[in-house]
């Protein structure tokens, strides 16, 4: 191995994030798979992975516009306590700024069941849906989306801080993924330029009905 530069994979580190032990009520699951959107801000899939760091966990959750695959919305923190779901919620709704009519889809553990994401959702106008429990394809755009993230970037380096993950996740989603990153599903377009492909689109000027 040594004389072909081969290394072994080293078992990586995990840890559980899906809670969906809880009494929380729970809706549900009104996007049934239909991961193709004709319009941005009609569909939004959020979930949260983790980053391991010689510091310890930094945790990333992210909304994802299903028409366009792009990160509207995310946060991390070295916590996976409900606050870091509603940030990224919040943070995507100040940018985006949907008119009503939203569907917002997550999986079914406690931070998305909290009252406090459930009250951001309704301040938004936005109906809930849910995966069914412990099934990782009623949301397979986020699980999609963290596995190229982990691939790309995460497997292939090893951060000192948290500080530091945190700047090159910020560079991975901002600069990389919604700006220049071919996706298979928007025929080989970046996010950012198949909604701007739409938006030059006649119809894309008629409001989006609530």
């Amino acid at each position: 191995m040594r004389l072909h530069q081969i290394t072994a994979q080293t078992k990586r580190r995990f840890v559980v994030t899906t809670d969906s032990r809880h009494t929380r009520p729970v809706a549900e699951n009104r996007l049934d798979r239909q991961f193709a959107t004709q319009q941005p801000n009609t569909c939004w899939a959020a979930d949260f992975t983790y980053v391991w760091t010689q510091q310890g966990w930094l945790y990333l959750a992210v909304v994802l516009d299903l028409f366009s695959r792009r990160v509207v919305g995310w946060a991390m923190q070295t916590t996976m306590q409900r606050s870091l779901v509603v940030s990224a919620r919040q943070n995507a709704l100040a940018i985006r700024q949907p008119q009503g009519g939203l569907l917002g889809h997550s999986d079914r553990g406690s931070q998305y069941a909290s009252a406090e994401y459930q009250d951001a959702l309704r301040k938004a106008a936005a109906t809930c849906s849910m995966s069914g429990k412990g099934d990782c394809w009623d949301n397979a755009p986020g699980e999609s989306f963290f596995a190229s993230l982990k691939r790309e970037l995460v497997y292939r380096t090893t951060f000192a801080t948290t500080e530091e993950a945190r700047t090159a996740l910020f560079d991975w989603i901002e600069v990389w993924y919604n700006r220049q990153r071919r996706h298979s599903a928007l025929s080989y377009l970046s996010p950012e330029a198949f909604e701007r492909q739409y938006k030059q689109q006649p119809q894309a000027q008629q409001p989006v009905a609530a």
